[in-house]
């Protein structure tokens, strides 16, 4: 059992319909079809959404993924319609909230890998394979791949854990025209994002994109994109292949859940306590780092 440790009422909004409850993000439809997205100050770890919300997050996200989207325009069209918050929305959700196209989503989460670590790590040590693309011997945790792959994984319901699967099976799913679209876009977007972080002393290891189609049937970059929730960002000074790596995230939050600290047994169905504020704050100030350090410009919420 996992999900929500408490799942939260949505906000209502007069003209606005309350599509979902995500793991961070609330969406609504306007009176004019257009999707509006609301990033949540919640977080997530080990598939529970906890109940200790990280000051500033969801704003953070917002504004990284539209300066990402400036840095991509020219590669492949996003979302975004405006920033404008919607007439008789709460105050708070200034910063964070986006109007979108409203998009046919392809059922695919489109990950790309530059770096060897995480659920693919575990599988190359299995079989030297991730999502059956064969990889060289020696490799190891944080170890820079040959070249950047396409490792795309089913999107997962709030408490389910996605599942990577094979490009054959994207191509079985959705048709070998949307699986080349999907895989070449995916792999554009992480490399020009790779070298953008690379100047600025980050290593982008992996992210994940989402993709749909508008009207006209053109693929269209959506979601959030390249923030800190979607994207492995670890530190290039202290980047050390062989070990873990220091890194831009909710680190803390998942070191802490698993610590004698916080008394919690991921493999129970309990849900996960409350974050101690100092966790809470290191979170936060891990997620500003990222965002300055990206964009060149300080926070200013």
């Amino acid at each position: 059992m996992s999900g929500f440790v408490e799942k939260p009422e949505p906000v209502q909004v007069p003209g606005l319909v309350h599509l979902h409850t995500g793991k961070v993000r609330d969406l609504y439809r306007n009176e004019a079809g257009d999707l509006v997205m609301v990033a949540t100050d919640r977080i997530s770890a080990y598939d529970w959404v906890l109940p200790s919300p990280i000051p500033d997050k969801g704003k953070v996200l917002t504004q990284l993924s539209l300066w990402w989207f400036d840095q991509l325009q020219d590669l492949i069209p996003n979302h975004v319609i405006s920033q404008e918050l919607p007439e008789g929305a709460p105050a708070d959700w200034a910063g964070r909230t986006l109007v979108c196209k409203s998009l046919d989503m392809v059922p695919v989460e489109a990950v790309a890998r530059g770096y060897l670590t995480g659920s693919g790590l575990v599988e190359y040590n299995e079989s030297r394979t991730v999502c059956g693309l064969a990889l060289p011997e020696g490799l190891e945790d944080g170890s820079e791949l040959p070249a950047p792959i396409f490792t795309p994984a089913t999107k997962a319901e709030v408490g389910e854990h996605d599942e990577n699967v094979s490009y054959e099976e994207v191509a079985r799913q959705v048709g070998p025209e949307t699986a080349a679209q999907l895989r070449q876009a995916t792999l554009a977007v992480y490399s020009r994002a790779r070298d953008i972080a690379r100047e600025r002393g980050i290593v982008l290891a992996d992210t994940k994109f989402e993709f749909g189609f508008d009207k006209d049937g053109e693929l269209i970059l959506a979601d959030e994109v390249l923030t800190p929730d979607s994207s492995r960002f670890w530190p290039a000074d202290q980047w050390q292949p062989g070990r873990a790596q220091p890194s831009y995230d909710k680190q803390f939050v998942r070191d802490w859940l698993t610590s004698p600290a916080s008394g919690w047994d991921r493999k129970s169905e309990q849900p996960p306590p409350a974050l101690p504020d100092e966790v809470v704050t290191a979170t936060r100030a891990k997620y500003i780092e990222a965002y300055e350090l990206l964009t060149g410009t300080p926070w200013n919420a």
